[in-house]
């Protein structure tokens, strides 16, 4: 499922958007340093977090709301499965970025949230870590970043102020899961 799922993510961004590209990459690699917390889903992880942004390919953004595009790609481009576009579409706490932009009911009805606190908080702790150039970051400064960059007034600038708890609730879930595991 990786090979495939990296695939599928260098040809709709790797050229097209590199950054973002780079972002999905780093974003794959802390999947790897934390596989062991959902070990019979690692490789499901692993092709969430090398994937969760595919939605921002232009080709692919016909909402504007990459979550939602990227999912419905997966679904209906490459019959991808339910567990895999729903982690896509509602990685990050994607549900009250989509309340801000009309979609909310679209988002749940299509893709409802998984029943897996830890995974959906993998991907979560995996995106929130790690910056646009791929690098590791903490959450607070990758939510700095993120405010930084967008306008106040805009659904990812309120989106942002209302999901800041809820990402750092799910970091440091990940990051005392993971400190409670043997190494």
């Amino acid at each position: 499922m990786l090979d495939w799922s990296a695939r599928i993510a260098e040809a709709e961004l790797g050229e097209a958007l590199p950054r973002r590209w780079a972002h999905s990459q780093g974003v794959a690699q802390r999947a790897a340093e934390v596989r062991r917390l959902v070990e019979r889903d690692a490789d499901l992880l692993a092709a969430a977090a090398i994937l969760h942004d595919v939605g921002y390919a232009p080709r692919l953004a016909v909402t504007g709301f990459h979550p939602l595009d990227g999912a419905r790609f997966l679904r209906d481009e490459h019959g991808a499965g339910k567990r895999l576009t729903r982690l896509v579409a509602n990685h990050s706490f994607a549900l009250l970025e989509a309340e801000e932009r009309g979609l909310c009911e679209e988002l749940a009805t299509e893709f409802p949230l998984l029943d897996d606190p830890l995974l959906v908080d993998a991907l979560v702790y995996c995106d929130m870590t790690t910056t646009p150039a791929g690098d590791r970051t903490t959450a607070d400064r990758r939510i700095a970043e993120i405010v930084g960059r967008y306008d106040a007034d805009s659904a990812v600038g309120r989106f942002v102020r209302r999901a800041a708890p809820e990402i750092f609730a799910a970091v440091e879930r990940v990051e005392a899961a993971l400190a409670a595991q043997p190494k």
